[in-house]
């Protein structure tokens, strides 16, 4: 135990103890350098060198700024806005590599899939950061748990790593999914939270940018510990009438919901190969049983899907997906099946597969005094 009061441990997981548990429990997920770790996963001789995604200056006039870069040229002092001639300036030995806005979209879609899998609330707030209300897991010991398996599964299926902070507001969760880059995991409980803020700088906290934090340092203001104790009618000379919001983040209070819907849109279910799969069958009797498996959830609930995906993952990461609209919603497994076979049998033909999936979506409610076609024909 470090003397602010909480653990780091050698994986990255830094937890402040908890006393008493929390009503609410946010989590905020964010993928480490993302642009730049895309690139690395195609391009594995990239790994370890300084990678920046943005104009090649050395290859006409170096306009334009940095979108991101590997933390290995962040240790050189190059970040993300800055000018890619100031960026060559400051490593000379940096790979330049343009943006591919499409291969990020893709592969940020396939990990907010794998987060809204866990959530009781799901909120996307960028391409690569989330957050999720996961609340309903009872505590922070569970949560903590669910925060390891996401990041698991993020690695396992897409080969990218994600800093997660774990926290009873919005604010204080960026705060410690920030803490311990890359790779970091912190937990920090309602009683603790304060604490944890207190000797950081101001301008850790979402929304106070240099200028604001030059303004609070010229008021003599510049950890969130000061702030937390500063005087909101001299605040809000700076934040105006949101002066006592911003004073109440820096005492770890933060109610602004994760905003998401509370009912699944869809369901899915997803199986990763090891080692990739060279048998077709095999991969059709997988998707087979994770159709089924989802027509048993749906059962559950008594809930329709209308629309079948299929998706297919090839060892070089690259994803095909099917769709198929129903003619009417069905919870049927035979209707499900039929619709995988025509979907999936085209995917898997004569390649190795990765991963296979299965998802259910545009789904519906049924009313219990309504009665279906289906409920006839059993």
């Amino acid at each position: 135990m470090d003397n602010r009061g909480w653990h780091l441990q050698p994986d990255g997981l830094a937890t402040i103890p908890a006393e008493k548990a929390c009503p609410r429990i946010i989590v905020h997920v964010d993928m480490d350098s993302f642009y730049a770790s895309v690139e690395v996963r195609h391009r594995p001789e990239l790994a370890g060198k300084p990678v920046v995604i943005g104009a090649d200056p050395g290859k006409g006039p170096g306009r334009g700024v940095v979108l991101t870069c590997s933390y290995e040229a962040r240790k050189f002092g190059v970040h993300s806005a800055l000018p890619v001639t100031r960026a060559f300036e400051l490593c000379p030995e940096a790979i330049f590599l343009p943006p591919r806005h499409e291969l990020y979209q893709e592969t940020s879609g396939r990990v907010m899939d794998i987060l809204e899998g866990y959530e009781d609330r799901f909120q996307q707030v960028s391409i690569d950061e989330a957050y999720l209300d996961i609340t309903s897991c009872g505590g922070y010991a569970a949560a903590t748990e669910i925060a390891r398996k996401i990041k698991q599964d993020i690695f396992r299926q897409e080969h990218l790593t994600c800093s997660i902070g774990v926290a009873p507001g919005k604010s204080t969760a960026k705060v410690a999914s920030d803490f311990e880059k890359p790779g970091g995991l912190v937990v920090v409980t309602p009683e603790r939270a304060r604490e944890f803020l207190s000797p950081l700088p101001v301008e850790k906290i979402p929304g106070i940018g240099p200028k604001t934090a030059a303004s609070l340092r010229a008021m003599g203001i510049r950890t969130i510990g000061s702030l937390a104790e500063a005087d909101v009618q001299e605040l809000m000379g700076i934040f105006g009438r949101a002066a006592a919001a911003v004073r109440d983040l820096a005492r770890g209070v933060d109610d602004d919901e994760v905003r998401g819907s509370s009912s699944a849109k869809s369901i899915s279910r997803e199986q990763t190969f090891c080692p990739d799969c060279d048998d077709p069958g095999e991969v059709m009797n997988t998707l087979l049983s994770l159709s089924d498996e989802l027509c048993r959830e749906l059962r559950g609930v008594r809930a329709y899907a209308r629309t079948v995906t299929v998706k297919v993952r090839y060892p070089d990461f690259s994803t095909t997906t099917r769709a198929q609209t129903l003619p009417r919603p069905t919870h049927e497994p035979r209707h499900i099946r039929k619709a995988v076979l025509e979907l999936g049998l085209p995917l898997v033909r004569q390649q190795k597969v990765r991963l296979a999936g299965v998802r259910l979506s545009s789904l519906v409610a049924r009313d219990n005094r309504q009665k279906t076609i289906e409920d006839f024909s059993k």
